[in-house]
């Protein structure tokens, strides 16, 4: 009867353990993905994950993904604090009719989307979907090819920040990025960006975007469109080979410029009724088809 007992207290010690290792490699704070990994590996670095939605499970909130080596990691839904991360490598993402990467995480929660492509091969929805949580970043990243939009901002009652730095967005069905809430207050800060060959460049419906030291071209309605209640500044940004480069589109929009060139536009510059274009005198306009406003009919900061 004794030996029984320490057999089964042996035994309940050897599930308690087990249950931790188990929780552990659940919960790691790094983990790994690989093209020839699998899902049902713990996703370390020598036993990696074959995709970013199998890596996450296994990640700790705050936690970080890692690409080990070259390959297509799969649609992700992010729902707490972590990071994407490419590193020279520059994984991908290949979403055929679905979105790219949805990030529906806490108020708190923090995303950071790094070194990595996501492609829509012509048939993907958005690229990445914010629809919650407090901060995007997203850094270093190459969106193309989906029937919607680049990043689709659509927060609900919370507010959020989006970063985008170093990124490119091309071949777009609507827009490269385009911001929209219902009840919360979205801004966004846009940093050396391409936003090029897609309907509208920057779109934003509400909320308030800062867009800087980046180009926005060829995209076949308008570069940049603030509608409603949409607030866009513009600093040391080139806007060429557009429908119309910038417009007030709709509401009490408001757009500023600064340092910026509008260049070679069908239209460069259109103000509808409410809303307001400003400058600071400072900006370039040039081989646009119709100037539309300019330095000198813009109202002035």
């Amino acid at each position: 009867m004794k030996k029984i007992r320490l057999m089964l207290n042996a035994l309940a010690v050897l599930a308690v353990c087990f249950l931790f290792s188990s929780m552990a490699q659940a919960q790691a704070t790094r983990t790994w993905v690989s093209g020839v990994g699998d899902d049902a590996n713990p996703c370390s670095r020598t036993a990696p994950c074959k995709t970013f939605a199998g890596a996450i499970s296994k990640t700790a909130a705050g936690g970080e993904i890692s690409v080990l080596d070259p390959g297509g990691f799969g649609a992700v839904t992010i729902t707490k604090s972590i990071t994407i991360e490419g590193g020279g490598i520059k994984g991908s993402i290949t979403a055929s009719i679905v979105n790219g990467i949805i990030i529906n995480a806490g108020v708190n929660d923090v995303v950071r989307i790094r070194n990595i492509s996501i492609n829509g091969v012509g048939n993907g929805i958005n690229g990445i979907r914010y629809l919650a949580g407090k901060t995007l970043h997203v850094e270093n990243v190459t969106i193309q090819g989906f029937t919607s939009n680049g990043i689709d901002v659509s927060l609900g009652a919370n507010n959020g920040n989006l970063t985008v730095k170093d990124t490119s967005i091309t071949n777009c069905g609507i827009a490269g990025i385009r911001m929209q809430t219902s009840t919360g207050t979205a801004t966004a800060s846009i940093f050396n960006v391409r936003l090029q060959s897609c309907q509208f460049g920057l779109d934003v419906f509400s909320g308030n975007a800062t867009i800087s030291d980046s180009v926005v071209s060829h995209n076949t309605s308008i570069g940049v469109v603030a509608e409603s209640t949409g607030v866009i500044n513009v600093e040391r940004t080139v806007i060429t080979n557009n429908g119309t480069g910038v417009s007030g589109f709709s509401g009490t929009a408001v757009i500023r410029l600064s340092n910026s060139a509008i260049l070679n536009n069908n239209i460069g510059i259109n103000v509808a009724a409410g809303t307001t274009v400003a400058t600071f005198q400072n900006n370039v306009f040039a081989g646009n088809t119709t100037p539309g406003a300019t330095n000198q009919n813009l109202s002035q900061q």
